[in-house]
């Protein structure tokens, strides 16, 4: 539910955080970013992680809007990714 508040718009619905942890993903990142994209849910963050990525993984994030934060950095794997995320997360 949305509520208008002196031109603010207030989103009433929980956030939702979305982590994507993800390495040289040129190949299915643009899949996994519009499927957050095509979600009904309104409030949502979407985090990505990328661990230094040499491919177009961070051209490709780029090309979205919606994406709320990218950090793109070397990692120890993806559950260190996926802590990361977390931290960054609202």
């Amino acid at each position: 539910m949305t509520t208008h508040c002196n031109h603010t718009i207030i989103n009433t619905q929980p956030l939702i955080s979305i982590v994507t942890a993800v390495f040289n993903g040129e190949d299915y990142l643009e899949d996994a970013i519009l499927s957050v994209i095509n979600q009904t849910y309104d409030n949502v963050e979407h985090i990505i992680i990328d661990g230094k990525s040499e491919d177009n993984t961070i051209d490709i994030c780029n090309l979205y809007s919606h994406i709320s934060k990218i950090l793109s950095e070397p990692d120890k794997g993806v559950y260190d990714a996926f802590n990361k995320g977390i931290k960054l997360a609202t």
